[in-house]
């Protein structure tokens, strides 16, 4: 996917001249430096490589604005506690004439995006990302941004989805078995409510392009803007689109995770149907990726006999 390929409705025009004027403006040291898109799946933010050892992003919406300033002041704070390398926010682009959102500019991580080629061994590689979550989840929250309302508790969101699930569930037809995501979807809506103790959560850890990987082992996790308090399910996804068999198994012992909370994961991931439809003509990386979740998220279902079609 191109840094320009437009993907929402109100999108905004964003393209590498942009990023000069922007760069001139307000950063002059750099506005001579190499500009150049960064090819992307991602929907929430425009990518462009600044000379060797920077990239630039900028929201491609006005509603993912506030992550830009979310990312700049936690980041550094959740850095020094992971075991995995994280973004380094080098600068807060302003508001403008030119652009009328916040932006940053931010340290390059190398690495390729995760893939299970890439990866020597995928139980090796399930280990490490529970490392992580488990030191994400043991930070401090004093402070911490909370999630949008109705988003911290696995009930509170999926019945707020639940005017967009019907629909989406339609949309997605011929891609998906309709009967069994309806059924499923009606058995996640009878989850209680979860109350328990808020953690740190990155909120998109099974997107593949948020991991990345080097020699053959997980060596960075990007695109803070999700990160939050709230339920430690929300992480469960990766257990799906990044894992299978023994490696999902690991994941899921090293995250000590009991079977409440494993099905409040699922329940996460049903809410990927709204992507297959909205992105089908504009993401076709985002589909894919929706629908191999869902594919194994229903696989699941089916080996625990729930829920009946």
């Amino acid at each position: 996917m191109s840094a320009t390929t437009k993907m929402h409705a109100d999108e905004l025009d964003i393209d590498a001249e942009l990023v000069r004027r922007l760069l001139a403006e307000q950063f002059p040291g750099w506005a001579e430096l190499p500009i150049a898109p960064v090819p992307s799946a991602g929907t929430v933010n425009a990518l462009y490589r600044l000379g060797d050892d920077m990239v630039v992003r900028l929201p491609r919406v006005e509603r993912w604005a506030p992550s830009i300033e979310k990312e700049c002041t936690w980041l550094p704070k959740l850095a020094p506690h992971l075991p995995l390398a994280v973004p380094e926010p080098l600068a807060r682009g302003s508001a403008g004439e030119v652009y009328p959102l916040a932006w940053s500019v931010h340290r390059w991580l190398d690495g390729e995006i995760w893939a299970a080629d890439r990866v020597r061994d995928l139980c090796e590689a399930a280990e490490d990302l529970a490392g992580f979550i488990n030191a994400l989840q043991r930070i401090d929250t004093t402070g911490a941004p909370s999630p949008p309302a109705g988003d911290e508790t696995v009930g509170g969101r999926l019945r707020r989805a639940h005017a967009y699930i019907r629909p989406a569930i339609a949309a997605a037809e011929g891609m998906l078995d309709m009967d069994e995501i309806t059924a499923a979807w009606d058995a996640a809506l009878q989850l209680p409510v979860w109350n328990g103790r808020p953690v740190w959560v990155h909120g998109d850890l099974s997107r593949p392009g948020n991991l990345l990987v080097a020699d053959g082992r997980l060596t960075a996790v990007i695109d803070f803007g999700g990160v939050a308090v709230g339920d430690p399910a929300r992480e469960l996804l990766a257990a799906w689109t990044l894992f299978s068999g023994e490696s999902r198994k690991v994941l899921r012992e090293r995250l000590a995770v009991d079977d409440e909370t494993w099905a409040r994961g699922r329940a996460w991931a049903l809410t990927a149907v709204m992507a297959v439809g909205y992105y089908a003509k504009t993401n076709p990386v985002i589909v894919a990726e929706a629908q191999h979740l869902l594919t194994e998220v229903l696989a699941d279902y089916r080996r625990d006999g729930t829920p009946a079609r």
